[in-house]
């Protein structure tokens, strides 16, 4: 019970036997009052008619008699009248019936007013004439007592009202500052950090404010240094100082992290030989200045062609990864990179298309780390050792489908629902059962070919498919009915089209306010969204919550920034990035990875690793706080 009904309660028992203690002391002191004036009116009655008798007893007029006895008794306050003639021992008894108006019967049935009689003896000087005894009618008295009663009944009732309202009242002014302190304490339970309570008038109430103040505070301040942990950790380990972009191991982690996943894209690798003149000319200082300003514009530059991961690998080689684009945006890419570089040799007084080169690997099927990184090193050597611009590795390769093929061919997807399901299981890591399942589809074309995401998925971004393919993919999950044949929840991979588009949130707020498993279904939103379009995912992620789903982060730690969304967002869980997969104490991302962890279990997230491939590296993260694991160590499966 909380402590505002206990006062409450309190309260209205106190002032409960307050009403019934003056309601009883207001029956006690009229029942005795009433007592009181019958036994008095009974006398006074008694006497007069003794008087008015004792002519007419002494000519024994019996008729005359009987007369001044029912101007009496006709009034209705005595119950019997009992004359005796001493003469000759006659008796005469007038009686009335004992009938009480406007009074329950039940009130009457208590016996609260005992007999009240009388009885005299009339006489005229030494001689006694008859014996007079005179009963009072109980019936007023109940009257009078119940009429009383109800009227102090009604104004108790009354006041006793106007209490509890006020008291109600006073309690819920008196006690705000406490049920303040209960929301901020159940907020601050949740990891949600707003600002401080402002001190309470009551003295007492002060110091109770004023310590949760601190302790919140305090704890804020905890995890902030988490998060700046974690910025710090990412700058020192995978931040070129110079150029402020990420460094070699960042790439080599999104290149093995990328090849992981089904995809397709390129990598470029350049290498600069002008800046090395710049250095010879104006010292490091220039050629680090040099250095930064070439960075700025190539994110400015390249970032409008296509999204891609810009880095700075050596002293003067730089690298780009572009992912889940077509060959014609790739070559938009190249276009783009040597007009920006031009732009800048020909700042430091050097001639266009001179003192660079450009290595390009496209991806074919499947490829490991280490040939992607060898194929585009080889293109860079080839492009310098023939003195061209660039040279593009792999260049012949064909597209499967045009643009406009894949248009027509999805859009046919997406009528009549081509569309098949794989999952794999996120395993829990105490052995007990799988956390969830991650739902991936596959293309049916019409020879009864299959084609993976990886080789679909960049043309459905280029053509703004996205939030079309999602809707599709849900109703197809809803109509295979796989949240009721699945006992475990069931995890949807999001486009950033589809957590961008406003229509999308209000078709899925329908979708899910019909469902009646929304329990067992999750949603992935990639950690790039969060950063790229926050106020869409925080838009999104509260429709989601209120229909009861669930969503998580993917590929997290994968992006430069702050870790507060997880505070605004509140997800279930969160996915690491692969390039944590091979998490080991000595390497160079172990304090990155712990700190991320510790992030999230901080603000009771689970957190899962992905990329898992085998047990032993399994086993490495045995220290490690997390929830579950995923990974071909377990490989998706069909549906």
């Amino acid at each position: 019970m909380t402590l505002f009904r206990q006062l409450y309660s309190l309260l209205f028992g106190l002032f409960l036997l307050v009403v019934i203690g003056l309601g009883l002391v207001q029956f006690t002191e009229t029942r005795s009052f009433l007592t009181k004036q019958m036994e008095s009116d009974l006398n006074n009655a008694s006497h007069s008619l003794g008087l008015m008798l004792s002519p007419a007893l002494e000519a024994g007029d019996s008729a005359t008699v009987d007369a001044l006895v029912n101007v009496i008794f006709e009034g209705g306050y005595y119950q019997s009248i009992e004359l005796t003639w001493l003469v000759d021992g006659h008796q005469q008894v007038w009686e009335n019936p004992t009938k009480v108006s406007g009074v329950p019967q039940w009130f009457t049935d208590l016996q609260l007013f005992d007999e009240i009689s009388t009885e005299t003896t009339i006489t005229s000087g030494w001689l006694q004439l008859a014996t007079l005894k005179i009963t009072a009618n109980p019936g007023i008295g109940y009257h009078e007592l119940w009429r009383i009663l109800s009227n102090t009944f009604i104004l108790f009732a009354l006041f006793f009202l106007i209490a509890i309202l006020s008291a109600r009242v006073g309690l819920t002014w008196i006690l705000k500052p406490l049920n303040q302190l209960s929301q901020h304490a159940q907020n601050v339970a949740n990891r949600k950090f707003g600002p401080d309570l402002a001190l309470p008038k009551t003295r007492e109430l002060q110091k109770v404010v004023l310590a949760f103040n601190s302790m919140s505070s305090q704890l804020k301040k905890v995890f902030l240094s988490l998060d700046e942990e974690v910025t710090a950790l990412r700058k020192k380990n995978l931040v070129d100082q110079v150029s402020n972009l990420p460094n070699r191991q960042y790439l080599m982690d999104r290149v093995a992290s990328w090849l992981d996943e089904p995809g397709s894209g390129a990598l470029f690798m350049t290498k600069m030989d002008w800046l090395e003149q710049v250095h010879s000319k104006f010292g490091y200082q220039v050629r680090d200045e040099t250095i930064r300003l070439l960075s700025q514009r190539l994110q400015e530059n390249l970032q409008t062609v296509a999204p891609s991961v810009i880095t700075r690998i050596a002293a003067y080689e730089f690298a780009f990864l572009v992912t889940d684009v077509e060959r014609e945006q790739l070559n938009q890419y190249l276009q783009a990179l040597v007009r920006t570089i031009n732009q800048e040799v020909a700042k430091a007084e050097g001639k266009p298309n001179e003192g660079y080169a450009i290595g390009i690997a496209e991806r074919i099927g499947d490829m490991t780390q280490s040939d992607m990184l060898a194929q585009t090193d080889n293109a860079l050597q080839q492009a310098m050792k023939d003195g061209k611009v660039y040279h593009w590795f792999a260049a012949n390769q064909q597209q499967l489908f045009s643009r406009e093929q894949w248009r027509d061919r999805l859009t046919h997807a997406f009528d009549k629902r081509e569309f098949f399901f794989r999952w794999q299981d996120v395993t829990n890591t105490n052995g007990k059962g799988i956390v969830h399942r991650e739902l991936f589809c596959q293309l049916q074309l019409e020879d009864g070919q299959r084609v993976h995401a990886g080789q679909f998925m960049p043309y459905v971004e280029l053509l703004s498919m996205g939030a079309a393919l999602d809707r599709c993919l849900i109703s197809k999950l809803r109509d295979d009915q796989l949240l009721e044949r699945n006992p475990e929840p069931v995890a949807v991979n999001l486009t950033h089209q589809s957590i961008s588009d406003p229509e999308f949130h209000s078709w899925l707020d329908k979708f899910l306010a019909k469902s009646d498993k929304d329990n067992k279904l999750c949603f992935e939103l990639p950690e790039s969204a969060v950063y790229s379009a926050p106020e869409a995912c925080e838009s999104l992620c509260a429709i989601i919550h209120k229909h009861g789903a669930q969503f998580g982060i993917d590929h997290f730690g994968r992006q430069f920034g702050s870790m507060n969304y997880l505070q605004t967002l509140r997800p279930s869980y969160v996915k690491l990035d692969q390039a944590f997969a091979h998490y080991d104490e000595n390497q160079h991302n172990s304090e990155l990875c712990r700190a991320l962890i510790n992030v999230a279990k901080g603000l009771s997230i689970q957190v899962v690793v992905t990329g898992i491939q085998e047990e032993e590296q399994l086993r490495s993260f045995s220290g490690l706080d997390i929830t579950g694991f995923q990974g071909f160590i377990t490989p998706p499966q069909d549906v």
